[in-house]
């Protein structure tokens, strides 16, 4: 079937768009009699903006047969707890397949998404790289996949040594690989990939020149990307790349991307006024980040602890957050400083909204950490989904494909 957005034949579109001949003149402020000429054989050249018209009209009756709660499917692949699936659920997706493999993060995450019917939660991706069609058909897939080390090979010296080159060689045993798996099987519309800042400098600027080349010369896909400082969102620093891939050209850009620029949030913003003595330092543990400190200092270097109040804003929470909490200390006047509470890294990280509570944390503190601080940070997720919104509405409905009740998979990974 053919792709609406590489169609340019007036007839083909009108007939898409579900117009009669009378229809089609009315919508496009033209007579009856000039839209058959339209359809002739190309005894009239159509102007653009009459073209344009008739394929909006047709993407719009495409999204109409979609079901009018959700209007399109995606899949969150090294989900952890959800930060991804949320914002793309407000902006009307359907998730249908989910991939964690750590248990504890998706103790969170299923305790935060309980409703999910015939939806597959799996743990290890690889078997699903090597079986990609019993990962349910979709329009966008989203990962916040990890980063391996591979660097990008000759293809010339691999050809003369007889050896595969492409992604079957240069990603091998990485995660991206299995991520490359699954979109080369499925071709989806658009992904969404998200990583750390560094990726794009990962051993001097090769692990990302393969990423670009797997995705844009072996999978064919247009890619934009782009990292995006939290600042404007939550009060922390924190620096992510976001990788959008579409098969098809379309209309989106990262200046699109709505960047708050007034009341700048801070840290008094998400704290709370009364928190247990167990989130203070230790005499103990506040003595040796002390003398570490002091130790690094007389070295020249910049190691140590760092101390933020009520109208900071914090370095980037880690996942090493439980060791000693020293990337954000807290001060209180009258006593030694203390760690950001679990509760409080969920409204860093914007999987609460300041003085809000909502977001289950069904796990120890420690376990907390680890995955607040492995996490997106949903405000930004939420502002790059709404600028992707038109594009991923657009896709879907060109992609053709019904939103209907997913089948629980009938056969199990060997």
């Amino acid at each position: 079937m053919n792709n609406i957005h590489e169609l340019t034949s007036f007839a083909a579109l009108r007939e898409k768009a579900g117009l009669s001949l009378s229809d089609a003149a009315l919508l496009v402020s033209r007579t009856e009699r000039t839209v058959r000429r339209y359809e002739s054989d190309g005894a009239v050249s159509v102007p653009k903006l009459v073209i344009e018209a008739m394929r909006r009209a047709a993407i719009e009756r495409c999204a109409a047969s979609h079901t009018t709660e959700k209007t399109f499917r995606f899949i969150d692949l090294f989900a952890g707890i959800g930060g991804l699936r949320t914002p793309f659920e407000e902006i009307g997706g359907r998730c249908v397949f989910t991939s964690e493999w750590d248990r504890f993060s998706k103790e969170t995450y299923v305790a935060n998404f309980p409703d999910d019917e015939d939806h597959e939660f799996a743990g290890d991706i690889r078997p699903y790289a090597d079986k990609p069609w019993l990962v349910p058909e979709h329009d966008v897939l989203l990962a916040g996949f990890p980063c391996q080390p591979f660097s990008i090979a000759g293809v010339s010296k691999k050809n003369s040594l007889g050896r595969p080159h492409g992604f079957l060689c240069d990603t091998q045993g990485t995660l991206f690989y299995d991520l490359a798996e699954i979109i080369r099987h499925h071709e989806p519309p658009a992904f969404v990939l998200e990583n750390v800042k560094n990726l794009e400098r990962h051993d001097g600027g090769r692990t990302f020149a393969t990423i670009r080349h797997v995705l844009e010369e072996e999978l064919g896909y247009r890619i934009q990307f782009r990292v995006i400082n939290s600042e404007p969102w939550v009060p922390q620093k924190r620096e992510r790349i976001f990788i959008v891939g579409f098969r098809d050209a379309v209309d989106f850009s990262f200046d699109d991307v709505d960047v708050p620029s007034d009341n700048k949030p801070v840290l008094g913003d998400i704290l709370d006024d009364d928190v247990e003595d167990k989130y203070t330092l230790t005499p103990k543990l506040w003595n040796y980040l002390q003398e570490y400190k002091k130790k690094h200092q007389k070295a020249g270097n910049g190691f140590g602890f760092s101390l933020f109040g009520p109208d900071s804003v914090a370095r980037t929470l880690s996942a090493r957050y439980y060791k000693d909490g020293s990337e954000i200390l807290i001060e209180q006047p009258s006593n030694r400083p203390r760690r950001l509470t679990p509760r409080e890294c969920a409204r860093l990280m914007g999987f609460d909204a300041p003085n809000r509570s909502d977001f289950q944390i069904p796990v120890s503190d420690t376990q907390a950490y680890r995955q607040f601080g492995n996490a997106v940070v949903v405000p930004v997720v939420r502002a790059v989904a709404e600028a992707l919104r038109p594009s991923i509405e657009e896709v879907a409905a060109l992609n053709g494909r019904a939103l209907q009740k997913e089948l629980p998979l009938r056969q199990a990974i060997g």
